[in-house]
């Protein structure tokens, strides 16, 4: 599980993706309704920290 942050308004969420590459998921944000990709190479990471 990751701790992730929306670009668009800031706030943190969790997300727990399913099998598959974390580079290819997308998540949608609870508050502003935003889709984001999880990005997990370090420059662009929208990852805070693993639970």
């Amino acid at each position: 599980m990751f701790i992730v942050s929306c670009p668009t308004c800031g706030h943190s969420q969790r997300c727990q993706p399913k099998a598959g590459l974390v580079t290819d998921k997308r998540k949608r944000c609870v508050y502003c309704g935003h889709a984001f990709k999880i990005h997990a190479d370090a420059p662009s990471s929208r990852i805070i920290r693993r639970e």
